[in-house]
């Protein structure tokens, strides 16, 4: 292995373009695993096991009972009033509770892999979200969740858990390498392997040779890649090395593969290093090789690095059930089972139920907990055979022999080594300010990817400036009558209507967004302040473009006011309204969450703007009930604004002379 790092980092021969490193195998892993603990023992940096405790673990989730269960435009609007009489007390609930888990206990320890069975509706995704802290806060959780003693809350670290979620969600625009390297930056890790080398150097005395074959290591699998070691490490053990610099891609934009997508979902939560690891159904769309490859890496993060981990899969094969120590049998939202991988077939086994020898494991834990299925398995008189709920095999663990580690205690918080722990948060917080670089960094990159739009957006504009300025050329418009006033009043309507409209993109744009962003706020921790001000101050330098296109195109050709300052207030006035629009229909994008329910309230929102903004329907024409939308409508201080600014010049003075 030596030879290869060193044959690695030679220089290549005259001539001769520098290869890529090959693909890490898992006993380089494993080498590198070892170094990598021995170097962090010896500097002190070492983070503590993670014990995951939970006891009467209940999660309740209220469901609608009766006849309108289908979302039709009827039953909506009928469910809506009941929920409103509900919530003033009019009427009782038609809700009622349903356990998703019902009483779970048990301990998942640290250093290692733990296996999450059960059949689709079992609750295993409710279950994993619980531990991770991630639940979501419409259900009711009863009893304790503990990591090493201390229950779960909002405080709890960031870098202790993460969830890996079963769904796909990434920014097409962005590349697999700059998705893993965003969240390494969000999760603070982003130097994680450098911190390694830096307190090396500070360390007096001579480099031995574990450190010497680490940093030969670290230098042979990153050789012409980026800088960020965490996340080139995290690419090669997920296999995504030859699409690292692919675009993630969506139904509109080629991308990566399917399974590709589920590998980069991985990675963007285990590039976190956190100590508990809860993945739900990692497996899908990937084929039986490359989750075996997958979760043999995860295996030797757990046992090397003391992590906690708990996979949940639907079919794993016999060969990746092996590398799991542990497993837990989840069916109606009750533990069947939990304890060592071994020891399973022996518990059913006692209750009566055999696998048979050339029948999966995994595949049998599943069905013989299956009113349907459950009979093949029966070794007993056929003609004495009853059927075993699940609340039997529930009550019939429980009670068993067998070792359950929810009756160990390998991991108190006393002996933990708090001081460990406080290394590890030291060197996991994030600024501030680091979160507002990384993701103002990231819109400056989805800007430039999605420069194809914005491009249009300037061309379009550019096209209604010039129609515009064709209908209201100066030749035709003079100063000197109302009817001239009118025409100047009609042309600047229409640029405070069109640039009111340009900012309706960002509907469309903020609805595509937010599904990601919903998932980075609650996985990543991402902040709503940071996302809003890195849009909002990306949006300033187009929008000051778009205004200032149709400021330049129109004003002089339509022969407004010949004045430059009146030119620069028109100019500030629309840009203000195009600033004003863009904000209001993201908030509205943010209301309505679906495409379609956003640009109803889009479409509303406009009709409003301009039925109430004074030039439509005067004011005084309005019932004196409806006055208030003259005064709230963002279309009255703009139209006003650049009336103003026109028809205060000196040259309409004749015309307010004849009023007078």
């Amino acid at each position: 292995m030596e030879q290869s790092w060193e044959a690695e980092q030679a220089p290549p021969a005259s001539g001769v373009s520098a290869r890529p490193p090959p693909p890490l195998t898992h006993e380089d892993n494993r080498g590198f695993l070892q170094m990598l603990r021995e170097k962090k023992e010896r500097l002190g940096v070492d983070a503590a096991k993670v014990e995951v405790r939970f006891e009467e673990l209940t999660v309740e989730a209220d469901v609608r009972v009766g006849r309108r269960a289908l979302p039709t435009l009827l039953n909506c609007a009928v469910n809506a009033a009941q929920e409103l009489a509900t919530s003033s007390h009019m009427c009782t609930t038609r809700k009622k509770p349903i356990k998703i888990i019902n009483g779970a206990s048990g301990t998942i320890r640290p250093s290692r892999m733990t296996l999450l069975l059960g059949a689709p509706g079992s609750g295993k995704t409710t279950f994993l979200k619980a531990l991770a802290g991630k639940l979501d806060s419409s259900l009711k959780l009863k009893g304790k969740v503990m990591y090493n003693g201390e229950e779960v809350n909002s405080s709890t670290p960031q870098y202790l858990h993460a969830y890996i979620s079963q769904y796909d969600l990434h920014h097409a625009e962005m590349t697999v390498r700059e998705t893993i390297d965003f969240s390494s930056k969000m999760l603070g890790t982003n130097n994680e392997f450098e911190m390694l080398g830096e307190a090396i150097r500070r360390k007096k005395g001579v480099i031995n040779k574990v450190d010497q074959d680490l940093d030969s290591f670290i230098k042979a699998t990153t050789f012409g890649e980026g800088s960020n070691l965490t996340t080139n490490y995290i690419i090669k053990i997920l296999g995504l090395s030859e699409c690292a610099n692919t675009l993630v891609g969506d139904e509109m934009r080629r991308g990566i593969s399917g399974g590709q997508k589920k590998r980069a979902t991985i990675g963007e939560m285990l590039v976190g290093l956190a100590r508990c690891f809860f993945m739900d159904d990692i497996s899908t769309g990937l084929d039986s090789s490359t989750t075996y490859e997958i979760v043999k890496f995860l295996q030797q993060m757990a046992h090397l690095m003391d992590l906690t981990v708990v996979i949940s899969l639907l079919q794993p094969p016999p060969e990746t059930l092996e590398l799991f120590d542990d497993i837990i049998l989840l069916c109606e939202g009750q533990i069947v089972y939990h304890g060592p991988r071994e020891n399973a077939t022996g518990f059913f086994e006692i209750m009566g139920f055999k696998c048979p020898s050339r029948k999966n494991v995994a595949d049998f834990l599943q069905e013989v907990t299956s009113k349907m299925d459950q009979k093949q398995y029966w070794i007993g008189d056929e003609n004495k055979y009853q059927y075993r709920s699940i609340e039997k095999f529930a009550e019939s663990f429980r009670s068993s022999y067998l070792p359950q580690p929810a009756k160990d205690d390998l991991c108190k918080t006393n002996n933990t080594g708090k001081g460990k722990e406080i290394i590890t948060s030291a060197t996991r917080r994030i600024s501030r300010w680091n979160i507002f670089k990384a993701c103002f960094s990231r819109e400056v990159l989805l800007l430039k990817r999605n420069s194809p739009l914005h491009i249009f957006k300037t061309v379009q504009i550019t096209v209604m400036a010039l129609v515009i300025s064709t209908v209201f050329l100066r030749t035709n418009m003079n100063h000197k009558t109302v009817l001239d006033a009118n025409k100047y009043m009609g042309s600047l309507f229409m640029a405070v209507v069109i640039v009111n409209f340009n900012g309706m993109t960002e509907i469309g744009m903020t609805i595509k967004r937010l599904p990601t962003f919903y998932k980075q706020r609650e996985l990543l921790a991402l902040p709503g302040w940071a996302l809003l001000s890195s849009v909002f101050l990306i949006s300033l330098p187009m929008s000051l473009l778009e205004t200032g296109l149709w400021t330049s195109l129109t004003y002089y050709v339509i022969g407004y006011a010949p004045s430059f300052l009146r030119f620069i207030q028109q100019f500030l006035v629309l840009f203000a309204m195009h600033q004003m629009s863009m904000g209001l229909y993201r908030f509205l994008a943010a209301i309505g969450r679906t495409q379609v329910m956003a640009n109803m309230l889009g479409t509303a929102a406009l009709i409003a703007i301009y039925i109430f903004g004074g030039f439509v329907i005067s004011k005084d024409n309005l019932q004196p009930w409806l006055q208030w939308g003259y005064w709230t409508s963002p279309f009255t201080y703009a139209q006003n604004a650049v009336a103003l600014n026109e028809f205060l010049d000196e040259r309409w003075a004749i015309v307010s002379n004849c009023f007078n």
